[in-house]
């Protein structure tokens, strides 16, 4: 920034990706994906959490107790292999992510193996997110993670993955 003029905007320097670098999905891409995941878990887990009586318990103000809090990890978890798993182990992709045409590799640029992929990328998210407060907090963190000059959220490096373009 040049000490002239205080209200310049600052200069950012911007690397071309070589040509050797793998290309990177873009964030776009990824937003749209994790939306429709989402959106599909809910359509899926919403009916099965009304029906175990959840709701009712919600609306007489009855916190969940980790017993409970399990009981739905686990239930989010097959749901999520049973949409998912078959995908995820042959192409490296979510339903979300065929749509949108991104799929999850490892540095390699190979698909991942199913049971690590489950626990180092899924997994470990799905169970810090249930601890009060700071859960929420690595959620977000976790997130922000893809503002980074690699495009790699927190589970990708925890998983070593990272998502490109399918082909």
């Amino acid at each position: 920034m040049s000490t002239d003029n205080p209200y310049q905007t600052p200069q950012a320097v911007l690397h071309e990706r070589a040509a050797n670098e793998p290309a990177q999905a873009s964030r776009g891409a990824r937003l749209g994906a994790v939306i429709i995941d989402t959106l599909l878990m809910m359509l899926v887990t919403m009916p099965i959490a009304y029906f175990k009586g959840d709701f009712e318990l919600i609306m007489q103000g009855v916190e969940p107790g980790i017993w409970q809090q399990a009981q739905s990890l686990v239930m989010g978890m097959a749901v999520f292999v049973l949409i998912n798993g078959l995908w995820l182990k042959r192409f490296g992709q979510t339903v979300g992510k065929r749509i949108c045409k991104v799929r999850i590799v490892d540095m390699q640029g190979q698909v991942p193996a199913l049971p690590g992929l489950l626990l180092k990328r899924y997994l470990s998210v799905w169970v810090v997110s249930m601890i009060p407060l700071v859960g929420g907090l690595l959620c977000v963190v976790n997130y922000l993670f893809i503002f980074r000059g690699d495009r790699r959220c927190l589970h990708d490096h925890l998983a070593g993955t990272r998502v490109v373009p399918a082909d």
